[in-house]
């Protein structure tokens, strides 16, 4: 992490993977990934002659959500894969999906290092005069430093989420929508609150609950209604209907997108953007679409160094570029620290934007810790991205 110009912040992410060779018949393959957010590392034993990898070890050094070193359970799935060309999509679905998508990308780079490093020693055993002009081939692929240029896990390119489906004949019990429907009653008219901000198992890899727990840990907790935001998934209108036809409740959806300046919470906006979008191109297509996009958690990097350690003024803050793109900001996110919300929202007001609020939760405890809270009843996606753009509304602590 650096300040350029003292009015820029900048994330950086840096890749480290390195080959030895223990014994005639295996090499061992170590890796970091370190940004200003995440810092991991893995182990893996590769055996020469068939590039399988035989063992491996994660360790989480630096860490934001309760759920990542959950992660460490699944990376052992790795163990048996084959590492050559190829393995790409089988690690997108396994260790993306089960276990964490920085683990996958750095898994990738393990394997592209190792295929190198089995060639190079190849060439020797034959004692061929071209392990040099190999070698430069192999330290001339060096893993992206930056987000913009990230090889993260494409989820487009893994195996698709199996769609959503309802339990067959499953019917919402009966306590549960009276209770609903009675709150909806109630709610013909004031305050109505809803989570902006929530991540569900298994669209976003990083979430532990289901779409149906969440929902009803939001009813039982008394949220107005709650918005599905998984990371870079769509869940389709059909979907959203049958949970509400389900629970008779208020369930809308977003969505979350990596951008080059942070992630971003959009809404109205149902195109499936995979990797990392510029977010002037963001912007583009989400107006194009009618649609709403807010700046998610803005300045979540403060839970390492802290504002005051980097000495980020709220004027410098105001400066950064991603402003000029959003309709609002999350000023009140569950993720992140209270000092980091409060510059959130002082960013927020100095800038005139809309500030919204969200749990950014990933399992059932943590729904509701920060919602929104709106004028007057929204009952679907049309009306809260109407309401979004009419601006009356605020982000208020919940839970």
């Amino acid at each position: 992490m650096r300040l350029e110009n003292t009015t820029m912040r900048e994330f950086m992410r840096n890749k480290l993977v390195s080959v030895a060779r223990r014994d005639d018949e295996t090499i061992l393959v170590h890796a970091v990934l370190d940004d200003s957010i995440y810092s991991l590392e893995i182990d893996l034993t590769v055996t020469i002659d068939n590039l399988v990898c035989t063992s491996i070890v994660g360790r989480w050094l630096r860490w934001t959500t309760p759920e990542c070193p959950r992660a460490l359970d699944f990376l052992g799935e790795a163990a048996g894969f084959c590492l050559a060309a190829g393995i790409e999509d089988t690690i997108h679905k396994t260790i993306g999906r089960k276990s964490c998508r920085h683990y996958a990308n750095l898994l990738i780079e393990c394997a592209h290092a190792a295929r190198e490093a089995v060639k190079i020693i190849n060439q020797q055993k034959d004692g061929g005069n071209n392990s040099r002009s190999l070698l430069a081939t192999a330290t001339h692929k060096p893993a992206a430093p930056s987000i913009a240029a990230d090889s993260s896990p494409q989820p487009g390119s893994a195996t698709p989420i199996p769609p959503f489906t309802a339990p067959a004949n499953q019917k919402p019990e009966s306590s549960r929508t009276t209770t609903a429907a009675r709150m909806r009653q109630d709610k013909q008219a004031g305050p109505f609150i809803i989570d902006l901000h929530v991540h569900t198992s298994p669209a976003s890899p990083c979430a532990s609950a289901s779409a149906e727990t969440m929902i009803e840990e939001a009813m039982r907790i008394g949220l107005d209604g709650i918005c599905l935001t998984d990371h870079n998934h769509v869940w389709t209108a059909e979907q959203i209907e049958t949970l509400r036809q389900q629970y008779d409740f208020v369930i809308l959806r977003g969505n979350e997108i990596v951008t080059n300046q942070g992630d971003m919470l959009v809404f109205g906006f149902d195109e499936d953007i995979q990797g990392v979008i510029k977010l002037e191109e963001l912007k583009r297509r989400v107006a194009a679409a009618g649609g709403f996009l807010a700046a998610a958690h803005p300045f979540r990097g403060f839970l390492t160094f802290g504002a005051g350690d980097v000495g980020l003024t709220t004027d410098q803050a105001i400066g950064r570029e991603m402003f000029r793109f959003v309709d609002a900001i999350e000023a009140r996110n569950g993720k992140v620290t209270d000092k980091e919300n409060g510059l959130a929202a002082e960013v927020a007001e100095r800038l005139n934007l809309p500030a919204t609020g969200g749990s950014d939760a990933h399992d059932e405890t943590t729904v509701g810790v920060y919602a929104t809270r709106f004028d007057q009843p929204i009952n679907n996606e049309t009306e809260l991205v109407a309401a979004l753009k009419a601006g009356r509304y605020k982000p208020v602590a919940f839970r």
